[in-house]
């Protein structure tokens, strides 16, 4: 998606202590590993200062209307926490999202399309492949190969307070139940307790309050209840026609903003347009992108129908039973 960026930067926001990471590494038992040693050092030379963003407009915004409309709901709340933000002179905040919906309805790719409006950093976290709760929180620096949680490193290690971090299938997070890894957002996803917190491998308090969290999910009981009732939940259907045909230009557009391929910048063809309206936004990404290789091999600078390989499509449906 091309947006002008509408947030711009605020100044900076201390997410941790040097004074404290200097007494950390002077209470460093030999013991301690070479990679801590050396976080340690990066974070004293880095200093604890990260930019912090905060609207000036809620007209970036609206772009989003357009990119994804079947995300209308959760745009208009944003919008209202943008607005305020803007009143008080704060950086956005708002209480961390669920998207809740199938599979293939581009949740991950709005959260993506948010950040950039925002203007912030983003960090996708695979709920589904994790096994522990130490790749969110750290894991003790006497284990072996022991290093920070993701959570840590995205402050530590990135370059803003507020970056949006989205939780991908987060209701499939699974793993031994002495580990749980969701453990760590009972702290994460409460400002309160966010602000003072602590990676195990790190040791060192860092405020994690203003980080902007979007979670998505295929099932809502499969979540607990406890980590619910911190979201606010939005259930995110199929696009209508006219919101997949508004989807579709959009990925057009935004696919060949990221390349020089010399292709025609609108979507002219209405046939092409139409089939890719009937098609769920993740598979319709794969089917474009396909499509211009396609149109390149018949020496073209446009797209036509025949480029849209649809065999190729329905083969993984009955493949592999894709509902969405």
């Amino acid at each position: 998606m091309n947006t002008p960026c509408h947030i711009p930067l605020a100044g900076s926001k201390s997410i941790y202590s040097v004074a404290e990471v200097d007494r950390a590494m002077e209470a460093a038992s030999p013991s301690k590993n070479e990679p801590l040693k050396a976080l340690y050092e990066k974070m004293r030379e880095r200093g604890g200062e990260r930019f912090l963003v905060r609207p000036s407009s809620t007209h970036g915004l609206d772009a989003l209307y357009d990119a994804c409309p079947n995300f209308k709901s959760v745009i208009d709340d944003i919008k209202k926490h943008t607005a305020l933000a803007i009143s008080g002179n704060e950086p956005l905040q708002f209480m961390p999202i669920l998207l809740l919906g199938e599979p293939g309805l581009g949740k991950t790719h709005f959260a993506k399309c948010l950040a950039q409006v925002l203007g912030t950093g983003f960090e996708f976290v695979s709920m589904s492949s994790l096994t522990a709760g130490w790749i969110l929180s750290g894991a003790s620096s006497q284990w072996m190969n022991a290093k920070p949680g993701k959570i840590a490193q995205s402050l530590v290690e990135g370059e803003f307070a507020n970056p949006l971090i989205t939780l991908d299938e987060v209701d499939k997070a699974g793993g031994d139940a002495r580990y749980d890894p969701m453990g760590a957002l009972y702290t994460l996803l409460e400002r309160d307790t966010a602000l003072h917190f602590k990676d195990e491998f790190i040791e060192v308090a860092v405020n994690a309050s203003h980080i902007l969290w979007v979670a998505t999910a295929n099932d809502e009981a499969a979540i607990p209840e406890p980590i619910l009732n911190r979201m606010n939940v939005y259930a995110i259907e199929r696009p209508d026609r006219e919101g997949a045909t508004r989807i579709a230009r959009a990925l057009y557009g935004e696919i060949l903003s990221e390349h020089s391929w010399g292709f025609e910048p609108e979507l002219l063809e209405e046939e092409v347009l139409e089939k890719l309206a009937g098609i769920p936004p993740r598979a319709m990404r794969k089917l474009l992108l396909d499509a211009f290789g396609n149109a390149k091999l018949s020496g073209r600078d446009y797209l036509m129908l025949k480029d849209l390989d649809l065999d190729r499509l329905a083969q993984r449906k009955a493949k592999i039973g894709f509902n969405s």
